[in-house]
């Protein structure tokens, strides 16, 4: 078995777009047991230490976006997920919210992008107005060669939803992608199967099915995939 982090703030799913934030979690559940073809349970962040993925025979886990700004989870909620991936023990993949929060238990600093220009205009002011931002399928540059990365080629189309980024990357990773608007979207650490990317690779599509290829790179590297 293997653990799907709930990251979003339990208040979120009172807001309008919750019910389809809960929805996304089980469809992501279910594509990552089609992958790796074993059982995924679903685990709140703030439930999350290396206790109960001792107790639960955890053999990797993933941790998925938020809707929520970083900066608004405390300290005490995120300690238990922070002491989980800083121990290394486990392999791990973070999906942009997930992403920021592997890289922030390693001591990495993230903020939000930083504000639009005066003179342009904001084409999605209904999320993070007045921000710069990711929004959509996009292309992400692959900026040097990896093992998870294969069958990617220089430029794969995934699916961006972010106004905050990773400002530096943290000890022991390596930066593996970039866009003009964001340079630090993929992580990898130098060697271990732990992962993170400002983009999510878990709404591949049929028609943009890289995020699939990077899941299940993923999975074989860390011993998922028989």
């Amino acid at each position: 078995m293997f653990v799907l982090v709930d990251n979003e703030r339990m208040d979120a799913y009172a807001k309008p777009w919750g019910e389809r934030i809960m929805a996304a979690r089980v469809r992501i559940k279910y594509r990552l047991e089609d992958i790796a073809g074993d059982q995924c349970l679903i685990v709140r962040y703030n439930q999350v230490t290396p206790t109960l993925l001792e107790k639960l025979e955890a053999t990797a886990v993933f941790i998925s976006g938020n809707s929520a700004n970083p900066d608004e989870y405390t300290h005490r909620e995120v300690a238990g997920l922070h002491e989980v991936i800083a121990s290394l023990r486990w392999p791990i993949f973070g999906f942009c919210g997930g992403f920021e929060t592997l890289a922030e238990a390693f001591g990495a600093a993230v903020a939000p992008i930083g504000p639009l220009p005066n003179d342009e205009p904001d084409p999605n002011p209904d999320f993070a107005a007045g921000m710069q931002k990711e929004l959509g399928y996009r292309p992400v540059q692959i900026t040097r060669a990896h093992q998870l990365l294969q069958g990617l080629g220089n430029a794969p189309i995934m699916r961006q939803a972010h106004s905050w980024e990773l400002k530096e990357v943290p000890d022991g990773f390596g930066n593996y992608g970039a866009t003009a608007v964001s340079p630090h979207q993929i992580i990898i650490h130098q060697d271990l199967p732990i992962i993170g990317t400002q983009f999510h690779p878990e709404y591949y599509t049929d028609e943009h099915p890289a995020g699939y290829t990077l899941i299940h790179n993923f999975c074989q590297q860390a011993g998922l995939i028989i």
